[in-house]
């Protein structure tokens, strides 16, 4: 689809739950409000909506919840969603505490890629920032290691804080030793995470520049995101930025979300959208889903406003807009 700035939008975020595993400071610490069962559409009622989308021409979809794999049934969510026509391409975004029991079925399911959101390498520092306790580290990157051996597109998205400043470097080795990508990514100011404070991309670059001197940026497409991406000599992955506080980059964005409940959300930065969930129970049929689906996309934001909060509109947090 083509929306009213000339942007093709093919990409859908779909969140199958606002629901986690985790308690992390900028997403969903203790206290935000999970959405009622009976408001969450059903994987029947997702998979109506992804059709229509890839009939409208969108083609790429995410995974996202919260944590989708604490939804019973996600990963054959995932191998039905495979085989909706017009699909090319599902990948998931998960914590990965989780990913051990379900890598198999992913990969019977055909994923494309799965990314794992972890921000920092050290468990007791991943204790403060997500409120588990225990070896999370050790386990995720275990089971990273296995999604490797079978081929599976991996990515570790990783928030950029003050408090995980030192653990830049650290990332950096996993892309030598491993084809992997490390996506470092500001903070963005939406819910819990407008009263914390994130570090710039240009930060994080001069660290890695300085412990690295031949990272230079690649023109390579790994995906369907607005990451720039960089390479070392010698390492195995990439090294990926995405600055989306400092350096808006809607000019190229070509994204959708779709929340666990049903609202389409076509720029993070707005409350607004459409709420196809209660079309859909309302008895809407497909072609005037789509004719929704399809104004809604048409008149996307022109762009975000990161930069100035007063003019942000949106105040649900993370989990709830689908990550």
């Amino acid at each position: 689809m083509i929306d009213q700035f000339g942007r093709t939008i093919d990409y859908m975020r779909v969140s199958v739950t606002d629901r986690c595993n985790l308690r992390c400071q900028y997403c969903m610490p203790d206290g935000v409000q999970a959405a009622e069962y009976n408001d969450v559409l059903s994987y029947e009622e997702i998979l109506r909506l992804c059709r229509i989308a890839a009939a409208l021409g969108i083609v790429n979809f995410k995974v996202t919840g919260g944590e989708p794999l604490v939804r019973e049934g996600c990963t054959d969510f995932i191998a039905r969603l495979k085989a909706v026509p017009g699909v090319e391409q599902v990948t998931i975004t998960t914590n990965g505490l989780l990913l051990a029991d379900h890598a198999d079925a992913l990969y019977a399911a055909g994923i494309d890629g799965i990314n794992i959101s972890l921000d920092t390498l050290c468990d007791r520092e991943y204790g403060r920032l997500t409120g588990f306790s225990g070896h999370a580290v050790e386990t995720i990157l275990r089971t990273l290691e296995q999604c490797v051996s079978w081929g599976i597109r991996l990515k570790i998205n990783t928030v950029l804080l003050p408090q995980t400043f030192e653990c830049l470097g650290d990332f950096a080795l996993l892309v030598r030793d491993m084809p992997v990508d490390v996506r470092f990514i500001e903070l963005m100011p939406l819910g819990q995470g407008r009263a914390l404070k994130g570090l710039p991309v240009s930060a994080a670059f001069e660290r890695l520049r300085a412990l690295w001197p031949d990272l230079h940026i690649t023109d390579e497409k790994r995906g369907s995101g607005p990451a720039r991406y960089y390479a070392v000599r010698g390492f195995q992955g990439r090294i990926g930025f995405i600055d989306a506080v400092s350096n808006c980059f809607c000019g190229g964005c070509n994204r959708v979300r779709l929340t666990a409940t049903g609202l389409l959300k076509p720029c993070l930065c707005y409350a607004q959208g459409e709420d196809l969930g209660a079309l859909l129970r309302g008895g809407c049929d497909d072609e005037e889903l789509s004719e929704v689906m399809r104004d809604c996309i048409e008149n996307k934001p022109p762009r975000h406003y990161f930069s100035n909060l007063a003019d942000m509109m949106e105040r649900k947090s993370m989990n709830q807009i689908g990550g």
